[in-house]
């Protein structure tokens, strides 16, 4: 049983030291632990100081793909080493290295395919209030649209099986930590999530500039995340809102026709029967959407059957040629920034 735990970086050298110091090398019911740090085009001595730590393998991009295309390239790496279980932490040491355990525990009872570290955001004192709501509201929205009961949907700090690794696909570009969680609860992974310790702040966070960014960029993440996963729903919604305007300014018109000066309001009459028809396309869009979704499942059961054939081939291979390995694997990755 091997364990994996993989580091996404950019830009870590002077904090890649104690977030390595604090990880476990020997854990219950695991043969063995290696590190797989993924440097995302880092402009300072990270690359270094990851060999200088002793770290297993290392990926290295040349320019900044982001967090997201990071997250995925490790988790083909891993499977390709051979990974029987995967860990993701961050680089800053935000998580308590020593509750791993704890989070693979329930991949090695068989009892989850994914494990979710629960930070309980509340607590987290370097969190400003509205970052604090907004998580919780982020939370709710990949609940509601996954199914899953996970109360900290945007922690990176999160273990999956070899299975549940081969079955992730991550299409966004800004981050991999709601998406993966709809993915799963979609594809009917067991999913679980134990509370997890974190450690104080030592940098701000790098995904955003700024708290208007943060903001952008989530209602951005989240209107992506219904278009993906609920096209249906949310074009229906959408047209059911353009229906009732258009209706209520359509009755507004026949009220001053028959009760009113019968003379003017053609700008209502016209604008009303605008609204109806476009709410009849949004349902079409809805509709063609719904499809396109289908062919997506369809594709990605594909994409499945592929990894399992390529990466169980690669399980158990020696060092170098599994380093090879990841190397061919990586480069296929679509980059979802171009």
């Amino acid at each position: 049983m091997k364990l994996i735990i993989q580091i996404p970086c950019y830009n870590e050298e002077a904090n890649l030291p104690q977030t390595i110091h604090d990880l476990p090398r020997e854990i219950d019911g695991v043969d063995s632990v290696e590190l797989l740090i993924i440097d995302d085009g880092s402009r300072d001595e990270t690359r270094e100081v990851a060999r200088s730590l002793g770290v297993h393998h290392i990926i290295s991009f040349p320019n900044r793909r982001g967090l997201a295309f990071a997250f995925g390239a490790g988790l083909n790496a891993a499977l390709s080493l051979g990974a029987d279980i995967i860990v993701n932490t961050d680089a800053d040491n935000q998580y308590n290295a020593s509750d791993i355990q704890s989070l693979i525990d329930p991949i090695l009872k068989g009892k989850a395919d994914v494990v979710i570290g629960d930070r309980n955001v509340e607590s987290i004192q370097h969190f400003s209030f509205l970052k604090r709501k907004l998580q919780r509201f982020g939370s709710w929205v990949v609940r509601q649209v996954s199914g899953t009961k996970i109360p900290d949907a945007t922690s990176g700090f999160r273990a999956y099986s070899r299975e549940a690794a081969m079955r992730i696909n991550v299409l966004t570009d800004f981050t991999y930590t709601l998406e993966t969680i709809i993915s799963a609860g979609k594809k009917r992974m067991a999913i679980q999530h134990i509370p997890v310790r974190t450690n104080p702040q030592v940098r701000p966070s790098r995904l955003f500039t700024s708290m208007s960014d943060y903001i952008k960029k989530s209602i951005v993440t989240i209107i992506r995340i219904y278009t993906h996963y609920e096209p249906l729903k949310m074009f229906f919604y959408i047209g059911a809102i353009v229906f009732l305007v258009g209706s209520a300014i359509g009755v507004r018109f026949l009220y001053y026709y028959f009760f009113g000066n019968s003379q003017g309001h053609i700008q209502s009459l016209i604008l009303g029967a605008v609204l109806l028809i476009a709410r009849l396309q949004i349902i079409l869009i809805g509709l063609v959407s719904d499809l396109i979704f289908g062919n997506r499942k369809i594709l990605e059961e594909i994409l499945y059957g592929q990894k399992k054939l390529e990466f169980g081939q690669s399980a158990g291979r020696g060092s170098q040629n599994a380093e090879d390995e990841i190397r061919r694997v990586v480069s296929r990755i679509p980059d979802q920034h171009s």
